[in-house]
């Protein structure tokens, strides 16, 4: 017995019913500019949430730090009982063995407060000023990570941008070998063409379709690397808004733009910050030599039981002056010596490969600029000599060998415009990078 359409319909939907809605549901496409997207890479990649992370952990060490200069409190109880030796004792007890006699247990119970304050601490104060110093720098290391998270994404954005424009350049010249293929079977079939003509089409076709199938696979790969710089699920639709043509710029002079880099990049803040937390750690260990003052008060009641506790005190003022320390400190002064010079130098080269940044990015700039106005004209004279060849080909005053030639100079020009266009805009956002205001780019 066959079953009828209306009975197939309803258990269909029914099947349907018991699917969960994501496995049908495809996910909504997400619109992503370039500046969308440094500014998903560097809240959501995971190198600046690991540097993040690494902040807090150094943030957290400068209350513990300050911790040692505020005053202290804490309770101790105690409950136990001790022998004595009447000898320990220095003075002879009537009734005792001269020699010491053992008496006990004694049961003591004693309930304390200690408060204790610093009051001349060189050591902590530098250690605490050094913690500040490190988170600072810790702080300043996270916006270096973020900006290289952006600098990823940038240029996976870039990249992704290039292969949707070689797939459309390559499908552009699919479509143009198509058409000869369908002008030397005309002409074929017209009296006035050859066969060869209709081979050499048909092989030129064949190419371009090979040329559209690898770019296709570049522009998943570009794609699916973007997804991944970004953070988002791999499996996450994305439309890009921009596109491969660069937006009107204006070059800064190369000295405007090193001193924004040298005030702005925060790769090179947190390098002076580490110079710095260097000093004070060298700091600290010089101090270790001077003495330290604190003062502290000792509150309790003590019995040998809890019904008759006695209210006892001690309070006082504690003076620590280092004396000898079998050469440790020293040592400690030469370590911290040497992880200042290297803070220093690494300042230092730091500064250096900013400026070569800076410099670098201008000249690729320049010349990407050169370079595209270059492949444009380039490209319009590919366009015309197509066309140009076309014509004669339909007209029959020549084979097809000039079209295919045509469209190869025309295919090597997109090629090269195409590849001008993308470092154009790979130098703007170098250049943004080495100024340190990549996170503006729009």
């Amino acid at each position: 017995m066959r079953a009828s359409p209306r009975l197939l319909c309803v258990a269909l939907s029914l099947l349907l019913s018991l699917v969960p809605d994501a496995t049908w549901a495809q996910a909504a496409p997400l619109r992503i500019s370039l500046h969308d997207a440094i500014t998903l890479a560097r809240t959501q990649s995971t190198a600046a949430a690991l540097a993040g992370i690494r902040a807090e952990e150094f943030e957290a060490r400068v209350p513990q730090r300050r911790a040692d200069l505020l005053p202290s409190l804490s309770i101790v109880a105690s409950d136990g009982a001790r022998t004595y030796n009447t000898a320990s004792f220095g003075l002879p007890l009537p009734g005792l063995d001269p020699r010491g006699a053992v008496i006990g247990p004694v049961r003591t119970v004693d309930l304390r407060a200690r408060i204790g304050m610093s009051l001349y601490d060189p050591v902590a104060r530098a250690r605490y000023h050094g913690a500040e110093a490190v988170a600072d720098s810790a702080d300043l290391g996270h916006e270096a990570a973020m900006d290289a998270a952006a600098l990823v994404a940038a240029t996976a954005y870039l990249r992704t941008l290039r292969a949707d424009a070689s797939v459309n350049a390559h499908a552009a010249d699919s479509s143009s070998a198509a058409q000869l293929l369908t002008i030397a079977h005309d002409v074929l079939e017209a009296g006035v063409g050859v066969a060869l003509d209709v081979t050499r089409a048909e092989a030129q076709l064949a190419g371009v379709r090979t040329q559209l199938a690898a770019a296709r696979n570049e522009q998943r790969q570009s794609a699916l690397a973007l997804r991944r710089a970004l953070g988002v699920p791999l499996t996450q639709p994305l439309v890009l808004t921009d596109s491969l043509e660069a937006p009107a710029f204006i070059a800064p002079a190369e000295s405007e733009a090193i001193s924004t880099a040298l005030q702005a990049r925060p790769e090179l803040r947190a390098a002076a910050a580490g110079a710095h937390s260097a000093q004070l750690a060298r700091n600290a260990a010089s101090a270790a030599r001077l003495p330290a003052v604190a003062a502290y008060a000792e509150p309790g009641f003590t019995s040998s039981g809890y019904g008759h506790l006695l209210r006892t005190y001690a309070v006082g003022v504690q003076l620590s002056v280092p004396i000898f320390e079998g050469g440790r400190n020293e040592a400690r002064i030469d370590e911290q010596n040497a992880a200042l010079r290297v803070a220093e130098l690494r300042r230092d080269d730091l500064t250096d490969q900013v400026s070569f940044e800076v410099r670098s990015a201008l000249l690729d700039l320049n010349s990407a600029t050169e370079q595209v106005a270059l492949a444009r004209e380039r490209l319009r004279l590919a366009e015309a000599e197509v066309t140009q060849a076309q014509e004669r080909f339909r007209a029959g005053v020549a084979g097809n060998a000039d079209v295919i030639t045509a469209l190869l100079a025309l295919t090597t020009s997109r090629g090269h415009f195409i590849d001008a266009a993308t470092s154009l805009r790979f130098a703007q956002v170098s250049l943004a990078r080495a100024e340190g205001r990549i996170s503006g780019i729009q």
